[in-house]
């Protein structure tokens, strides 16, 4: 029997460590190390404590965020023969979990949950892959092109748990038993949170007409039915489908997607969009903002990926937006009360803020 230390290196009170995502390559080392009879040991110090084992057999540490950058340092210095990797440890040498654990890719997809005895919901994936490759994206470069991996009933950790799904497939209608797996999500009435998004450029009307088909019934407690939208936010208290624009030559189709979903039911308003910005060279204002008013107008809510974090002034436009502070002042004054470093004068010669929005002037 082997001794292992798991680490997970993403500080947990972090404001970018969201409480309700787990590590999951972590969670599937568990497993694998459980199964085989090992003595686990998981902990969020990159730090020896003074109580624990003298010996490891095997120490990992997974980092996703690049902010951890320097928890990363820290470990390997304290563990020097340690395994590190995740793409917030920026150099990873390309190890994954199949590689640790000798198993083709993607054919152990089973979780440890007891590691996070805090989240309730279940995790996976039904595909890996995807049929895009996009120059900003490494999944298929990763993951190569799409397959199925896992039905839903798979996925779900069975009763007592509440059949709430992370569903972590970056292309869900990609996937060649997306049919199945829709049918699964619907008679199982599965709630269901696709937060990597779906292709929203590739939808037609069969795809529209699977994503209308997923509600429900629900009766109150006061007797009263109403039908309840499946797809939901992270915290599964609300209603939303993930998707995104991330280039504004994309308009057309990106536009083509939401029509056809309102034509089969799903409004634009249950939509939360990411937009890529700071990726393009060739961006500037003018074309976020064009991007970002379209999105508003239909009743979207944009949410902006900082492509370089290093660019401040998307990084304060990213906060205004995710907060929902665009809906009650303007940018030019969000600007102004949180003394950014870029100067006011600097974003006055691009826009004063978006006209859809009152209180905020035309350029």
């Amino acid at each position: 029997m082997a001794i292992v230390r798991l680490t997970q290196i993403d500080a947990p009170k972090s404001k970018d460590v969201s409480p309700v995502f787990p590590n999951l390559a972590l969670m599937k080392l568990a497993h694998w190390h459980r199964a085989r009879g090992d003595e686990v040991v998981f902990t969020n110090s990159v730090f020896k404590d003074l109580f624990e084992p003298d010996h490891y057999d095997h120490v990992y540490g997974s980092a996703v965020f690049d902010v951890s950058c320097d928890r990363v340092s820290q470990f390997r210095r304290e563990w020097p023969n340690a395994i590190a990797s995740g793409t917030g440890t920026a150099d990873d040498g390309g190890i994954t979990v199949e590689s640790i654990i000798g198993t083709p890719l993607w054919q152990y997809e089973y979780y440890d949950y007891s590691i996070y005895p805090e989240v309730k919901a279940s995790f996976g994936f039904a595909s890996r892959g995807c049929r895009l490759n996009c120059k900003f994206c490494g999944v298929q470069r990763k993951e190569g092109k799409i397959v199925s991996v896992n039905s839903i009933a798979n996925i779900w950790r069975g009763q007592p748990w509440p059949k709430k799904i992370h569903l972590l497939d970056n292309d869900f209608f990609g996937n060649p038993e997306w049919r199945a797996r829709i049918a699964e999500i619907r008679e199982g009435a599965f709630r269901v949170c696709m937060s990597q998004g779906i292709n929203i450029r590739l939808i037609d009307d069969e795809v529209a007409e699977a994503l209308a088909s997923l509600r429900v019934e629900k009766t109150s407690k006061s007797g009263k039915v109403k039908k309840t939208w499946l797809f939901q936010e992270a915290g599964f208290k609300k209603t939303c489908l993930y998707t995104a624009w991330d280039n504004l030559g994309d308009e057309a189709i990106f536009f083509r997607g939401v029509d056809t979903l309102e034509h089969a039911g799903v409004p634009a308003r249950h939509l939360m969009a990411y937009m890529l910005v700071g990726f393009d060279p060739s961006e500037t204002w003018d074309k976020i903002w064009h991007r970002f008013d379209r999105m508003v107008e239909r009743g979207i809510r944009p949410y902006p990926m900082v492509y370089d974090k290093a660019r401040t002034d998307l990084v304060a436009f990213q906060r205004w937006v995710i907060s929902g502070l665009y809906r009650t002042t303007t940018w030019l004054e969000y600007r102004r009360e949180t003394k950014s470093a870029e100067s006011v004068a600097a974003f006055k010669r691009s826009r004063l803020g978006p006209s859809s929005h009152p209180g905020n002037p035309a350029p």
